[in-house]
């Protein structure tokens, strides 16, 4: 009796070891199958000089653009060498802003224009601004100091995409650009409030209609996406890391310019303790069709990007809202976007344009 016991005592501690290394085992399976994919670290890394690198900034507004880029290194110049610099040409244009024109008697200085300009450059959300005209060269420019000057003009914008220039807006920007003249001795003329409010709604009813950011999600079919194996692929296509965390950029050929395409995942993956642990299912890849040029053929890079990322990665190219892309639905979109380009051409705002850039900002 006391050996048949032992026996089954035996037999009993056998199957409970095999049933509880059977659950080890499949915990594992488990556990490895569902884990994010990883970087490979024996194909080509993120180079260093790329986690350095930054999306371009672009801003008109010179208050804004000095606080925000004073905590961002520049691109560097060895990762980017193709890279040219964008032309520096007068910013304030009638298409797109209220001018003010500011005559003077006698020429003054650029330091003396410089510190007569107000603390901010905005009125309200709208962006302000003050040329100054050198006689010498018969051109209108942004003031600098050891210049001298002729003349002034004003301007504020009309509409951007917060809304159009308001009857407020129109009053500050008269307060401001009439402060700015009797510091520097001179005479303003203002345009109409009416008229020019008047304008600034039709401008931004065109804005409105032929604004477009358009946006394709990619979907891991199966196994989900660690952060470094998302920054491994999109960096063999020309993808950098941009200034926040879960952020990638195609920058543009012309250095300073608003990058081409924009990669986003989940912040929180991004900066966890252990990104490597971190589950990322989809990201999503951008574009701002008005802010770039149509010859850098930003909807082909968009579109080879996404196809060529999932076939990488075993995704699929979704929309928003989770239905995928037919190649029938991508050519549409690209027939749509020529459209859109050429009524953006018809109306003197081409894509990727300065005024373009500063209207859909």
């Amino acid at each position: 009796m006391l050996e048949s016991m032992s026996s089954l005592q035996l037999s009993l501690a056998a199957i409970g070891a095999l049933t509880v290394g059977a659950v080890v085992v499949y915990n594992y399976w488990t556990s490895r199958k569902n884990a994010p994919r990883q970087a490979d670290p024996h194909r080509e890394p993120v180079l260093e000089s790329a986690l350095h690198a930054i999306e371009p900034v672009l801003n008109a507004d010179p208050a804004v653009t000095a606080s925000s880029t004073d905590a961002i290194e520049p691109v560097l110049e060895d990762a980017f060498t193709h890279l040219s610099q964008p032309d520096r040409k007068p910013q304030l244009d009638a298409l797109i802003d209220v001018l003010a024109s500011i005559e003077v008697d006698q020429a003054v200085s650029g330091d003396a224009a410089l510190a007569a300009l107000p603390s901010t450059r905005r009125v309200g959300t709208k962006l302000f601004s003050v040329e100054g005209f050198v006689q010498e060269t018969e051109h209108w420019e942004a003031l600098a100091a050891g210049r001298r000057y002729n003349a002034f003009q004003a301007g504020v914008q009309l509409a951007n995409r917060v809304g159009a220039l308001n009857n407020i807006e129109f009053s500050e920007f008269v307060i401001k650009t009439q402060a700015f003249a009797d510091a520097i001795g001179g005479s303003a003329s203002f345009s109409d409030m009416l008229e020019e409010v008047a304008r600034a709604r039709e401008l931004d009813q065109f804005a409105s209609v032929h604004d477009a950011q358009l946006s394709f999600t990619l979907c891991a079919r199966t196994s989900a996406w660690s952060p470094g194996y998302i920054h491994q692929h999109a960096a063999r296509l020309g993808f950098v890391p941009g200034v926040i965390p879960g952020r990638m950029v195609l920058p543009a050929l012309v250095q300073g310019l608003p990058a081409v395409l924009s990669l986003t995942f989940d912040t929180h993956a991004a900066m966890a303790e252990d990104p490597d642990l971190s589950p990322i299912r989809s990201f999503v890849l951008s574009l701002d069709v008005p802010q770039t040029a149509r010859g850098e053929q930003p909807y082909v890079r968009l579109r080879e990007a996404a196809v060529s990322l999932a076939a990488q990665m075993d995704g699929v190219v979704t929309d928003g809202e989770g239905q995928v892309l037919s190649e029938a639905t991508l050519d549409q979109i690209g027939l749509d976007l020529h459209q859109l380009y050429d009524a953006l051409d018809s109306r003197e705002l081409s894509a990727g344009s300065p005024l373009a850039r500063r209207l859909f900002s």
